[in-house]
């Protein structure tokens, strides 16, 4: 597939302001599992602002789903980036199916740093589109794939006191003899999170439960701080 100008623009300016010491230290922070630039975030989110001033971004539908996937082919992880920062940047405009690309880009390329930016996109996604919220989650939830699970449980993390505290106590307690790592962090960011907001029911519910030790201490860094 021929590569799209706009992401072969975009790949031209990070590679002319790539910096190969810093592209060192990012390779081996994230396990040597992409290649990097060296554009440590400030660098590359104002080249990419300057980008924009010029290009604009691709219209939602075919041309941005185009060049986020061809993003998310490239080895380098700024290019990563640069798909999400897309799809946030336009997700006003998009559609019920963004969801679909949604989950694409949470299954390729795999690791934190991109799967829990677009956690929070799916989180906004589903305030617009409430009815996609059960059907999407539940078959995650269901797929024994860890990192849809991972963005099924921490999706609601800014949904204060609108959390659906049911159905997160339900997913973390689905996975709570899981020896993932990622899935354990995960069960006790969100606890650890609606802590804020409630944490007479966050403490009510890993006193009951029986849950990874990892999930209850993350959870009690907050419950410490409300004075449980």
């Amino acid at each position: 597939m021929q590569i799209d100008p706009y992401l072969r623009e975009i790949k031209r300016r990070f590679s002319e302001a790539g910096d190969p010491a810093t592209s060192e230290g990012q390779m081996a922070y994230m396990r040597n599992q992409f290649s990097f630039y060296g554009l440590k975030a400030p660098i590359w989110v104002g080249l990419f602002r300057e980008f924009v001033k010029e290009y604009g971004y691709p219209v939602y539908g075919g041309p941005l789903e185009n060049i986020a996937r061809q993003a998310y082919a490239e080895e380098y992880r700024e290019l990563h980036y640069i798909a999400v920062q897309i799809i946030e940047k336009t997700q006003k405009k998009s559609g019920a199916d963004l969801i679909k690309l949604l989950e694409e880009l949470i299954l390729k390329n795999s690791w934190w740093d991109t799967v829990d930016w677009i956690a929070k996109l799916v989180g906004i996604h589903f305030v617009r589109f409430p009815d996609q919220i059960g059907p999407v989650t539940e078959r995650w939830m269901a797929s024994g794939e860890m990192w849809l699970q991972r963005v099924a449980i921490i999706y609601q993390l800014r949904y204060k006191e609108k959390t659906d505290t049911n159905r997160m106590f339900r997913y973390i307690l689905q996975v709570a003899d899981s020896k993932e790592f990622f899935l354990q962090k995960a069960a006790g960011w969100a606890l650890r999170q609606h802590a804020k907001t409630d944490p007479a029911i966050v403490s009510a519910f890993i006193e009951k439960e029986r849950l990874p030790a990892l999930t209850k201490r993350e959870a009690r860094k907050q419950l410490v701080k409300e004075g449980y």
